[in-house]
């Protein structure tokens, strides 16, 4: 704007002194000034002209560390050629979408395809494709928007938990019920002639050889205890800062811990202590772990309320039987008494517990590093006392092994 602002008084000023003077080559300056400024109007105003432009994601959904696809196509259909065209998408991902300046002849068509990794969970929006030409000098300009935005939602990380397990409960626990199922689980206990409409995938090829004739495999349905998880994003607790922040690495915990308890057919329920308490009942499946997901990915440590707090009216949901799973980077021992309580009710409990001190770091030497430390150990000192199965999670950690020892 400032620009075609200089270049009108520019051009008022050349016409005033051209027809005041009368000098031939103030007309000169006033004809090519004609030329060149019309010349870029007209071509700014074709640049846009017989144009097909487009997009295309590869998913609206993915795990932090995954990389999106993003696929551009520009045509011109037009004879005339494009000498300067910018592409680019508007989007609040972190990191954003590269954008790309490029020339395009008559009826000629460009392709490129981005990758981009995801980096940060939440919920993203793509902004419809933005292409802007001009000429060559800067004095005018043009742009369009093309196609539809869309909303891109990163889940956080899953880590694969080979090592995990949950403890039993004192009542119910992973134990094979004589109840038949027509599902595959991981209880192959006995086999039986092959019947019309068996799968292929539950023949006993090694049984079938020594019979000569065709056995299938029978399968127990396998009882499991049902787990909640209990994730306190309680921002007084917050320490360190993105990636290698406790509240990151707290949503990962529970987003690995819930997608390897769900794997194993249990029920899980999920109660986060965030701005406010958001509970997902105990359910099992692959709907259940698309909710618990999509909770994890929108969730902020910009919780208030005290985690101990959250607790009491939480452990009241859990039946005999179930598994409690507490997410906590906390450095408040109240929190360790109610749950210590679920021993006589029937019900187990563990504790990920993450080292608050080790993510924010402070010199040796100096009195709030030694508060910082003798906390940590009051915490852990008090975990023992109860015997409740701790595992300590630092910034460095992998989780496969931290969640394994």
């Amino acid at each position: 704007m400032l620009r075609r602002l200089q270049l009108l008084v520019l051009s008022v000023v050349l016409i005033v002194a051209a027809f005041s003077t009368g000098y031939p080559f103030l007309f000169f300056l006033v004809y090519v000034g004609l030329l060149v400024g019309g010349g870029s109007y007209v071509l700014t105003r074709l640049g846009l002209s017989d144009l097909e432009a487009g997009y295309a994601v590869s998913q609206l959904s993915g795990h932090v560390g995954d990389r999106l696809r993003v696929t551009y196509t520009l045509r011109n259909t037009g004879r005339l050629p494009k000498p300067w065209l910018e592409v680019h998408n508007p989007t609040t991902l972190a990191g954003g979408l590269p954008g790309r300046a490029l020339s395009l002849g008559g009826r000629h068509e460009r392709s490129w395809l981005v990758r981009t990794p995801l980096l940060r969970r939440g919920h993203f929006r793509i902004e419809p494709l933005q292409i802007r030409t001009g000429d060559p000098f800067g004095f005018f300009e043009a742009s369009a928007s093309v196609g539809q935005g869309v909303t891109l939602v990163v889940y956080p990380r899953i880590d694969a938990l080979p090592m995990w397990h949950l403890p039993p409960a004192n009542i119910e626990g992973a134990h094979a019920s004589p109840e038949r199922t027509l599902q595959t689980t991981p209880l192959a206990t006995t086999v039986r002639p092959y019947a019309p409409g068996d799968s292929m995938n539950r023949i006993h090829w090694r049984t079938t050889a020594r019979f000569g004739e065709i056995q299938v495999k029978e399968f127990d349905l396998e009882q499991t205890a049902d787990a909640w998880i209990f994730l306190d994003l309680d921002a007084a607790a917050e320490a360190g800062s993105g990636d290698r922040s406790t509240t990151e690495i707290a949503v990962r915990v529970a987003a690995s811990v819930a997608d390897k308890a769900i794997g194993e057919n249990r029920a899980v329920g999920l109660t986060v202590n965030a701005h406010r308490t958001t509970v997902l009942p105990a359910d099992r499946g692959a709907r259940q772990r698309l909710k618990i997901l999509q909770l994890l990915a929108a969730v902020e440590a910009d919780g208030r309320a005290s985690f101990a707090e959250s607790l009491v009216h939480g452990l009241t949901r859990l039946r005999r039987g179930m598994t409690a799973i507490i997410v906590t980077a906390s450095q408040d021992p109240s929190f360790i008494r109610p749950v210590a309580t679920l021993r006589s009710r029937g019900i187990s409990a563990v504790v990920v517990l993450l080292d608050a001190p080790a993510f924010e770091p402070a010199p040796e030497d100096t009195p709030e590093a030694d508060v910082q430390r003798q906390r940590s150990r009051a915490i852990r000192h008090a975990l023992a006392e109860y015997e409740l199965p701790t595992y300590v999670v630092g910034p460095d950690h992998e989780l496969a092994e931290a969640l394994a020892r």
